[in-house]
C-alpha cells in the first residue's frame, strides 16, 4: 500500500461500479446539482479538470488503465477501460469482490488494517470524500454556523459504515451523527410512510474535517472553505463517548423487520442514531447513556402514529385495514379550531381527551394535523406545512374565526382522527404505563429493544 494506491482505493469504493459482463470499472461521483454543468458550468468545468489532473495520472501510473469520463446534469462517471486485472486482483486480495456497486457490499477492514500511518488513512478517506462526501451548503446543524460534510451510503451495508466510523476516529475526526438507514431515524412519526430508504448519511463538522481531513479534488476543497467561510464561528466536535444524547417519542415502523437490514439491528426499535452504534458493539458508543434512556421507555415508544397526515380517503383506509382501528366505536363531535387554539395558547403540553394522567392526544400534534387541513395548496409541500404551523392557523382564524374540524374520538386510547374536507390525519395516543408492556430487551443483546404488537386486551387491561 502506498498514498496514491490509498486514494485510489478510497475512490473506488466510495464509487465503484463493475457492470456484468463488462471489461470496464465505473466511478460515479453523485454530485447531484452541486456538479450540474447548467446550474454552475464554472464548478463543472473544474470537475473535469479535477478527474484528468488528479484521477488519469495515478490509474495510468500504478495500473496503466486510461480513463475519461462521461456527466449528465445529476452525476459523473468516471470510465477505465483496458486491462483491469492487476486492479481487481489488488482489490480481491483485501477481500473485495469486483462485483455490482461496491459500496453496497464491500468490506474494507483488511484494506485499514494496512493503511499503517495517518497519511495513508487521509488518503483513502480523501478518495471516499472525494466521491461520496457532500459539500452542498445545505448540509448544516440548524443554521450556517455549524457547516457539516457528508459521507452518503446508499443501501445497508452497517459494517463499512462503522468501518469508515473507527477510521475517522483514528485521525481524531470525530463523526457528528449518523444518519442510519433505518425507518426509527428517517421517519419517527408514521409507520405508513414508504419511503425511508434514504440511505445512510455518516456527518463530520467541517472544521474538524479541515484539521485531520482532506481532499484531492480542488472543486471539493474550495467548496469546503466556501462553507466554513458561512460560519462566523469555529465548531469544535466532541467525541461520542462524551457526548450528550436527546431522545424523543417515535412510532414503531412495520420496517424494523426489513429483510434488507443487517441481522444484528433487524427486528429492533431504536431511539438514537448511537443506540445503533451501541447494538452493533461499537467501541465509541456512550453505553450508559443508552441504558439510562430505557427508563421512560413508556413515552418514548409509541405503536401508533405519532402524526400520520392524509387524504381522508387513504386515512379511513388505514383504519379499515387494521382489525384494533376498525374495531373503535368512535364519538364524533365538531369542535372549533379557535378552542383548540386558545387551549394550545394556555398549555402547549397538555394532553386532549385524558382519562388518567400521562394518557391522551398532545395539543401540539393536534394543532400541527389542524394546520396541515386549513393550509391553502401552495402553503403545503406533501404533507408538510411551509413554515410554522401555528403561523398557518393564526393566519386563517383571521378570516375565518369560527370554522370546526370533525373529531373521531375512539373509545380506547387508538389513534384519534381529526378530519376536515378531503383531508384527514391520526394522532397517537400518549400511554406510557401500557406501551412500556409491550417493549422487552433482546435476549441476545442487552441494548437492542424489541418492541411487540399492541392488542385490544392492553388497552383494555389499563382501563
Amino acid at each position: 500500500m502506498n498514498t496514491d494506491k490509498a486514494y485510489l482505493f478510497g475512490l473506488i469504493i466510495g464509487g465503484g461500479i463493475w457492470g456484468s459482463g463488462e471489461d470496464i470499472l465505473r466511478i460515479r461521483l453523485p454530485y447531484k446539482q452541486w456538479g450540474s454543468f447548467r446550474q454552475n458550468p464554472k464548478r463543472a468545468a473544474s470537475i473535469s479538470q479535477d478527474i484528468m489532473r488528479v484521477v488519469s495520472p495515478l490509474f495510468r501510473n500504478i495500473y496503466n488503465i486510461p480513463i475519461d469520463f462521461e456527466a449528465t446534469d445529476w452525476e459523473w462517471n468516471i470510465l477505465c477501460h483496458g486491462d483491469l486485472s492487476q486492479l481487481k486482483f489488488d482489490l480481491a486480495s483485501y477481500g473485495i469482490n469486483c462485483v455490482g456497486e461496491l459500496r453496497n457490499s464491500a468490506s474494507f477492514g483488511s484494506v485499514i488494517a494496512d493503511l499503517v500511518d495517518d497519511n495513508l488513512k487521509r488518503r483513502f478517506i480523501a478518495g471516499l470524500a472525494d466521491t461520496i462526501a457532500s459539500t452542498a451548503p445545505t448540509h448544516r446543524r440548524f443554521n450556517d454556523n455549524v457547516q457539516i460534510l457528508s459521507f452518503e451510503l446508499k443501501g445497508f451495508n452497517f459494517a463499512l459504515i462503522c468501518d469508515l466510523c473507527r477510521l475517522l476516529h483514528s485521525v481524531n475526526c470525530f463523526p457528528d451523527q449518523i444518519g442510519w438507514n433505518h425507518p426509527n431515524l428517517q421517519c419517527t412519526s408514521n409507520p405508513y410512510y414508504r419511503g425511508w430508504t434514504k440511505g445512510t448519511k455518516l456527518r463530520v463538522l467541517l472544521d474538524q474535517y479541515a484539521e485531520f481531513g482532506a481532499f484531492a479534488f480542488k472543486t471539493k476543497a474550495k467548496s469546503s472553505t466556501d462553507n466554513r467561510n458561512l460560519q462566523n464561528q469555529k465548531n469544535k466536535a466532541v467525541p461520542c463517548p462524551e457526548r450528550d444524547i436527546h431522545v424523543a417519542a417515535s412510532c414503531v415502523h412495520p420496517a424494523e423487520h426489513d429483510k434488507r437490514l443487517p441481522e444484528l439491528i433487524r427486528g429492533g426499535h431504536y431511539l438514537h442514531n448511537r443506540h445503533i452504534c451501541a447494538v452493533l458493539g461499537c467501541e465509541n458508543a456512550p453505553y450508559g447513556k443508552i441504558k439510562d434512556s430505557f427508563n421512560d421507555i413508556g413515552k418514548l415508544i409509541i405503536p401508533f402514529p405519532i402524526i400520520c397526515k392524509a387524504s381522508k380517503m387513504r386515512i379511513e383506509e388505514i383504519i379499515q385495514n387494521d382489525p384494533l382501528l376498525c374495531n373503535r366505536k368512535y364519538c364524533i363531535s365538531n369542535v372549533k379550531i379557535s378552542t383548540l387554539y386558545k387551549e394550545f395558547q394556555s398549555d402547549n403540553n397538555c394532553l386532549l381527551y385524558a382519562n388518567k394522567p400521562e394518557c391522551g392526544y398532545p395539543i401540539s400534534e393536534v394543532m400541527q394535523a389542524i394546520a396541515f387541513l386549513v393550509a391553502n395548496d401552495n402553503e403545503l409541500r406533501g404533507t408538510r406545512t411551509k413554515g410554522g404551523y401555528v403561523q398557518i392557523i393564526e393566519r386563517y382564524l383571521l378570516s375565518t374565526p369560527n370554522v370546526s374540524v370533525e373529531m373521531r374520538v375512539p373509545d380506547l386510547l387508538t389513534p384519534l382522527v381529526i378530519c376536515r374536507n378531503n383531508r384527514a390525519a391520526m394522532i397517537g395516543s400518549r400511554n406510557p404505563s401500557v406501551y412500556k408492556k409491550i417493549v422487552t430487551v433482546s435476549p441476545d443483546n442487552e441494548y437492542k429493544l424489541c418492541v411487540r404488537k399492541i392488542t385490544e386486551a392492553d388497552l383494555r387491561d389499563a382501563r
